[in-house]
């Protein structure tokens, strides 16, 4: 079953279920090109049998990075970026599977240190302690249309240069997410009020990206299942603006949910209490996070539907393709270190290891330090960090490195964030 291809309503062919899931790499130069290492990386991923591969963010607005090092594309482009675009390109197909570029824009989840005054749907700033992101600036209506055109250009450079598929990112509380959220879009023009009118960005970059790449080039969209916050954008949302991605020609929703505020998906307790959604619970949800809302979603649409988090046994993977929950399974963190973790799968593996178990900065032992909010996100954190650290020895040097300490891997993150944003600076 999870070598079964699929075919997409553009008529695209996936060759088989199994996806690698966005991951943030780090590691374009600071001018965000594409880099050799990422040509590694995905040559090695390429090689591993997934049947879709999907990037990091490719950020359309250089002052608003998800992260140091994210690849760039703003605007049409030269011939030295092309060049680089079409290598990557060329590296993550070269196993015969579709490569998918993640078109994103950070908006208010960006550091201060790269940028001081984000833009965004509103002014509301990130509920996150230590102050590294600053109160966003909203956005004009001249912004909003600059932004539309440059997601439909980073799509047809990526068609271009040899991308098989592009996803739009509307999850996760980045620049589409929160027009999409009440708690963040306060606006009262045309983009902000009732759920159509927060949809209109969302739905405007998807007309404009399908425009531009033509009727038979996938074209995806990332959308939270919810943000998990009290007066957020909620499932009962989240299942209407599936309905009209799917009128809107769609090929595949991905879907996932939380924010930086709460990001469940990263496995971070948030600052405030999850709330809960109205969705029948299955079995099929103890090891995946968003199974249960992708199967009350394909009650009602019939869009193709990929599910990422948490997956780790073969079975569970099977039950969700099997009741209709997913036509897709993504994996992320198995695949920074075991990155033929789709073959072994179909070829009888029964299950993937759980690298994140024992990456704590603060071990169990000193458990009063660990009830602490802010010790719960260096926690969280440093485990991320280690996940970083894994694609970056895989891109440096085509091995992983599973030995290395989290919070070693953590300071080692921030060395060459710092060097990337000197190195753009100057």
């Amino acid at each position: 079953m999870l070598d079964t291809p699929l075919t997409l309503p553009c008529g695209a062919v996936l060759p088989n279920r199994l996806a690698k899931a966005a991951m943030t790499e780090g590691l374009a130069t600071p001018d965000g090109a594409p880099t050799p290492e990422l040509e590694r990386l995905y040559g090695l991923w390429s090689d591993g049998g997934a049947g879709l591969l999907l990037t990091g963010n490719v950020i359309v607005d250089r002052d608003h990075l998800e992260r140091p090092g994210n690849v760039v594309i703003e605007r049409a482009p030269d011939a030295a970026l092309a060049a680089a675009l079409a290598r990557w390109a060329k590296a993550g197909t070269r196993g015969g599977n579709h490569l998918w570029a993640q078109i994103s824009h950070g908006g208010r989840q960006v550091r201060k240190d790269v940028n001081p005054a984000p833009r965004s749907a509103s002014d509301v700033q990130l509920a996150l302690p230590g102050g590294q992101f600053a109160r966003p600036v909203p956005l004009t209506r001249e912004e909003i249309a600059d932004l539309v055109t440059r997601w439909a250009v980073a799509a047809e450079a990526c068609r271009e240069a040899g991308f098989t598929g592009v996803q739009v990112h509307a999850a996760h509380g980045y620049l589409v997410s929160q027009f999409l959220s009440p708690r963040t879009n306060l606006r009262r023009d045309e983009y902000g009020g009732d759920l159509a009118n927060r949809a209109r960005f969302l739905l405007d970059i998807v007309r404009a990206v399908r425009a531009a790449v033509g009727p038979d080039f996938p074209v995806s969209v990332k959308l939270n299942s919810a943000d998990f916050q009290k007066g957020g954008f909620d499932f009962r949302d989240s299942l209407t603006v599936v309905k009209w991605l799917e009128q809107a020609s769609v090929d595949l929703i991905e879907i996932s949910g939380g924010t930086y505020e709460q990001p469940k998906l990263m496995g971070i307790e948030g600052m405030e209490a999850e709330e809960r959604q109205d969705v029948a619970p299955s079995t099929a949800s103890r090891e995946a996070y968003f199974v249960d809302f992708a199967k009350a979603m394909q009650a009602e649409v019939a869009v193709p539907l990929m599910v990422t988090g948490g997956f780790r046994s073969r079975a569970a993977m099977e039950q969700a393709l099997q009741i209709g929950a997913a036509d897709v399974i993504g994996l992320g963190r198995p695949m920074c270190v075991m990155t033929d973790a789709p073959r072994r799968l179909i070829e009888g593996l029964e299950r993937l290891p759980r690298y994140e178990d024992g990456l704590e900065v603060i071990p169990g032992w000193l458990g009063f330090l660990r009830r602490l909010q802010v010790m719960k996100a260096v926690n969280g954190f440093a485990g991320m960090a280690w996940f970083y650290h894994q694609l970056w020895q895989l891109g440096h040097q085509g091995t992983s490195e599973p030995g290395k300490a989290p919070f070693s891997a953590f300071l080692a993150l921030e060395r060459r964030n710092r060097a990337i944003l000197a190195a753009r600076a100057g």
